[in-house]
Formats: structure tokens, C-alpha cells, sequence
């Protein structure tokens, strides 16, 4: 083996090694990935750096489809290559996924003391995970009155319009602002150069494949309705057209999959509830419904398709605009614009650290003493997440008993 591709077999492992403890850890939803992410690979592997991690954010709360998972996707391309973002999501989804799909077999049960005590203490690692992600990203992302009060405006957007439509407003309105107000730094600031190794061609090539599925299934499944078409474009639909991600995407796959007699409403709902307690992207809810679902008669078939399906429209849409961002990120007037982007995103992390994570984590004092533990071991002690995770589950067991 040469040296390179001693190098670069080396690099594939960092990153599928590195996402599979991410995937094995990495409780409380999108927001919370996201910190766990800027942890591992800002702080403590110093891939990237904070403005260009925080740039990489936005860009994918921009687009349809997963955010954590696109970002993941994104750093893995970036350190490896498209093997690395192969590695990167398979690592990052697949523990999740073989957990929901032993649930939907019968395997789990969720029921006892020391489940629920342990599923308490990873809400309430949340809580640590996205309070360590704001104060990192505040720091460094809103040192002056301009770009701090940009931050403000994204906290009362987010609150005011709920849903994935207050965070692509915050973002917009972020922009803007940043477009007035952040022009001193954008002219003297650095440029955080972040490469991706996709060319103008694969990424048009990228865009031109989503147009075709997105518009070609129906027809498809118009001209021939096949069990395997019906599945292939409910469950790409439903990750292509929807922003945020996350619980954002369960009322399109109830439409899809309850409505239409595949999965019954208990199923449905007991499959949300399971997918709740494990890690990773709450996308992998699809292979629940795939191996419970009739018309492929379930199991790993129905599974792998919809987990498929699921993922790849959004992960298909940044690989068409990596090419053409880091040109726009190079422009002074872009930089303005993203760095009341960047801003913006730290407000919605702010506002997301309240509601959902802070108030169905910490219901009491108890709570409140454990997640302070949390942040002190990441901000003070230096640890790394997956040990402040471990820790906190453990100190949920023992509040809950």
C-alpha cells in the first residue's frame, strides 16, 4: 500500500470511527447533534474552525432535509472525500436505525425504571450538549453589540414564528442585517477557507438527479404503481420538501404511511415514541415504518428502501450547491451576509436550548443540578461528550429510582 492511500485508508477510518461513537451518543435531536458535532470537530479535532463550521450550519438549515446529518455529511466529504461522507453517514445513522428496526421486530422494551432513568439523563445531556454549543458559538461568533443584537432578533423570531419557518426567517432576517451592519468585519475579518472536493459538474449532476426523482417518482408510480415506487417516492417526498427536519418530517410520513393503510396509528406512534430514545438523526424513524409496513411486507428490505429514500434528496441537494459556496463565501457582500447568518444561528440555538430542550429536560432541582454537572465537564473539565453523555444517563438512573 502507497503512503497516500495508507492516508487517506487512514483518514476513513478517523471519520467512520469518529461518527460511529457520534451515532452511538448523540442524544436530544438535531440541535443537540449539532453541538455535539462543533465538541468533537471544532474544539477537541480542530477540523475546521468556528466561523466555518458555524457558515456550514446555516447552510444547511437553508435546505430541505436533515440538517445534523447533511452537516455530518459534509465533514466527512471534506476529511475524506466521498468515501469519507459515505462513512460519515453510514457511522452517524446506522446505529439508530438497527435499534429502531429491532424495536419494530419485537426486540426492545422500554417500559422498566431503568430504561426511562436512562432516557431522562440523556434528555438532560441535552441540555449540557446545546448550552456548551451556544456559549462556544456566542464567544466567538457575537463578540460586538451589532452581530450580539442579530442574535437577539433570531431568539424572538424563532419564538414568535414557530416551526422550520421562524429558523429560515431568522436566517434570512440575520442576513440581512448582517448585509447593513457587518460590513467593517467582513472587509477585515478572515475568510475560514473550508474545501470540498466536489466539482461544478458532480454538483450539477447532483441537482439534475433530485429534480428527476422528485418529479419523476409520481409520474413512475402513476404509469406502473409497483409496491417499491409507492415507497420510493412517499418516503423521498417527505425528506425532500421538508425544512428542519427532525419532528418537522413526522406529520408528512403520517399522511404517507398511516393515511394510506400501510402502518397503523399504533404502530405509528409507538415507533415515534421509540425513536425518542435512541441516538442519532430521528430521520432513521424510517426504517421503523419501513420494516412494520405492509407493502413490501417490512422487514430489512422495507427498511434499508425507506432509510434510503429518507436521506438522499437532501444529502443530493448539498452536494449541488458545495461547489458554488465556497465562490459565494469569498465575496465581501457574502460575508457580510454570513456573518449575520452565523449570528442568527447562535439565537436559534439560544432559543432552542429553552424550548424544547430546557423544558422537557429539567423538571426539577435534581435535574437542573445533573445538566449543570453536564456543562461544567465540558466547559471547565474539558471532557469529552460522549463522557459527559454517559455520566448524565447514569445520574438519570439514580433521580429516576
Amino acid at each position: 500500500m502507497t503512503q497516500s492511500s495508507s492516508s487517506v485508508t487512514g483518514r476513513l477510518g478517523e471519520v467512520f470511527g469518529a461518527f460511529l461513537l457520534l451515532g452511538l451518543t448523540s442524544f436530544g435531536g438535531p440541535i443537540a447533534h449539532l453541538g455535539y458535532f462543533r465538541t468533537e470537530f471544532v474544539e477537541r479535532r480542530r477540523w475546521l474552525t468556528e466561523k466555518a463550521y458555524a457558515d456550514l450550519v446555516a447552510l444547511c438549515q437553508f435546505l430541505p432535509g436533515p440538517a445534523s446529518s447533511q452537516v455530518g455529511f459534509a465533514l466527512g466529504l471534506m476529511r475524506a472525500g466521498p468515501l469519507g461522507a459515505a462513512a460519515a453517514w453510514l457511522a452517524f445513522t446506522l446505529p439508530s436505525a438497527l435499534l429502531l428496526v429491532l424495536f419494530a421486530l419485537g426486540a426492545s422494551a422500554l417500559g422498566d425504571p431503568i430504561s426511562q432513568g436512562i432516557i431522562h439523563g440523556l434528555k438532560v445531556a441535552a441540555v449540557a450538549i446545546v448550552a456548551h454549543a451556544v456559549w462556544g458559538m456566542a464567544k466567538n461568533l457575537c463578540p460586538d453589540r451589532q452581530r450580539a443584537g442579530i442574535a437577539l432578533a433570531g431568539v424572538f423570531t424563532v419564538v414568535l414564528v414557530s416551526g422550520p419557518l421562524g429558523q429560515v426567517a431568522a436566517i434570512v432576517v440575520g442576513a440581512l442585517a448582517g448585509m447593513v451592519l457587518c460590513r467593517t468585519q467582513a472587509e477585515t475579518g478572515e475568510q475560514n477557507p473550508l474545501t470540498m472536493p466536489v466539482s461544478v459538474r458532480a454538483g450539477n449532476l447532483a441537482g439534475v438527479v433530485f429534480v428527476a426523482l422528485l418529479a419523476g417518482l409520481p409520474l413512475l408510480v402513476w404509469l406502473n404503481p409497483t409496491a417499491t415506487l409507492q415507497v420510493m417516492d412517499a418516503f423521498y417526498r417527505a425528506g425532500a420538501l421538508v425544512f428542519g427536519g427532525g419532528h418537522v418530517v413526522l406529520p408528512l410520513l403520517e399522511a404517507e404511511v398511516v393515511q394510506s393503510g400501510w402502518v397503523t396509528a399504533d404502530e405509528f406512534l409507538a415507533g415515534y415514541g421509540a425513536a425518542q430514545a435512541v441516538p442519532g438523526p430521528l430521520f432513521t424513524f424510517a426504517a421503523y415504518l419501513g420494516t412494520v409496513m405492509t407493502p413490501l411486507g417490512g422487514g430489512l428490505l422495507g427498511a434499508t428502501l425507506a432509510l434510503v429514500m429518507i436521506f438522499l434528496p437532501g444529502l443530493l441537494l448539498l452536494i449541488a450547491v458545495l461547489p458554488h459556496w465556497e465562490r459565494f463565501r469569498s465575496w465581501s457582500s457574502a460575508r457580510a451576509l454570513m456573518s449575520g447568518a452565523n449570528a442568527a444561528v447562535v439565537g436559534i440555538l439560544g432559543a432552542a436550548l429553552y424550548q424544547p430542550v430546557w423544558t422537557s429536560a429539567v423538571v426539577g432541582p435534581l435535574e437542573f443540578a445533573l445538566a449543570l454537572t453536564g456543562f461544567l465537564m465540558l466547559t471547565v473539565w474539558k471532557l469529552p461528550a460522549w463522557a459527559a453523555v454517559l455520566a448524565l444517563a447514569c445520574g438519570g438512573i439514580l433521580i429516576t429510582l
